[in-house]
């Protein structure tokens, strides 16, 4: 029988990180092989599961990335755009797949992941669940389908410690809108308005951002016209959907070829 594939988590203490820690220990189609925190950490030599108030799992917290990866067959990775790429570079040596959630990534951070994915399989997304993938398909359905007379409104929402705006999913979001109209998002895309602003420019794409409470994630994607508005919306509840398609791109990427992939590729969209 083929031994399932080993996983290190990055970020490991971490909300999304003990999440995905419980979730790869428990579900009989992969391994936990490492998880990684900054250094420092009072967590680090400790059994992860001790440190997380739980049982042992046999797996100690390291803060030596190039180690823990060294015995993975994919690093599951929410943590920081500069600790992202540089868990990118290796990842890429020790031939692991490297399913990137973090957000927040910007030009820079990307181009130097597009180098580590000639060399190894990496899968990144702003958000991992299938019903956000889905809403990104739509999105871009109706964007095809309708012209710039519908304004187009993208408002998000989440919890009060969340540290990028707009979010990962509601940029996801954007681009879709932008490639049903086959414009640049850039150059279309209108955040934080304030103060006297002006009409609002024929064709351009808005963001708005909330940030309260424990919210876990709510998008709304407006298409507004004269007498009517089209409005494609997302709730999630629980984290676990999050940590459920990582997983679920993890094992996807054993079988893939060296390159960039997204959730529309792992879940067949």
């Amino acid at each position: 029988m083929t031994e399932l594939p080993g996983i290190v988590i990055t970020g490991a203490s971490g909300r999304m990180g003990q999440m995905l820690i419980r979730l790869v220990s428990a579900s009989g189609k992969a391994r936990l092989v490492g998880c990684v925190v900054r250094e420092g950490h009072p967590w680090v030599g400790r059994d992860v599961g001790a440190a997380m108030g739980g049982a042992p799992l046999g797996v100690a917290v390291t803060d030596d990335p190039l180690q823990a990866f060294a015995r993975a067959q994919a690093v599951i990775d929410f943590s920081s755009p500069s600790a992202t790429v540089e868990f990118a570079g290796l990842a890429a040596q020790a031939r692991a797949v490297h399913v990137i959630g973090t957000t927040g990534l910007e030009s820079d951070h990307l181009h130097k992941i597009s180098w580590a994915a000639h060399h190894a399989v990496i899968i990144r997304a702003g958000n991992m669940s299938l019903g956000v993938n889905l809403l990104v398909r739509l999105t871009r359905k109706v964007a095809q389908a309708l012209d710039a007379d519908w304004d187009v409104e993208i408002v998000e929402a989440h919890h009060r410690m969340k540290v990028d705006a707009p979010s990962g999913t509601a940029l996801m979001l954007g681009q879709a809108a932008a490639d049903g109209r086959g414009i640049d998002l850039d150059s279309a895309r209108v955040s934080g308005r304030d103060g006297i602003t002006g009409a609002r420019d024929r064709g351009s794409i808005g963001f708005a951002a909330i940030r309260g409470g424990d919210v876990v994630g709510e998008h709304d994607v407006i298409f507004a016209a004269d007498g009517e508005r089209i409005v494609l919306r997302h709730i999630a509840t629980d984290r676990a959907i999050f940590a459920r398609g990582a997983l679920r791109a993890a094992l996807w990427g054993q079988s893939a070829k060296p390159g960039q992939y997204d959730m529309m590729d792992v879940l067949g969209l």
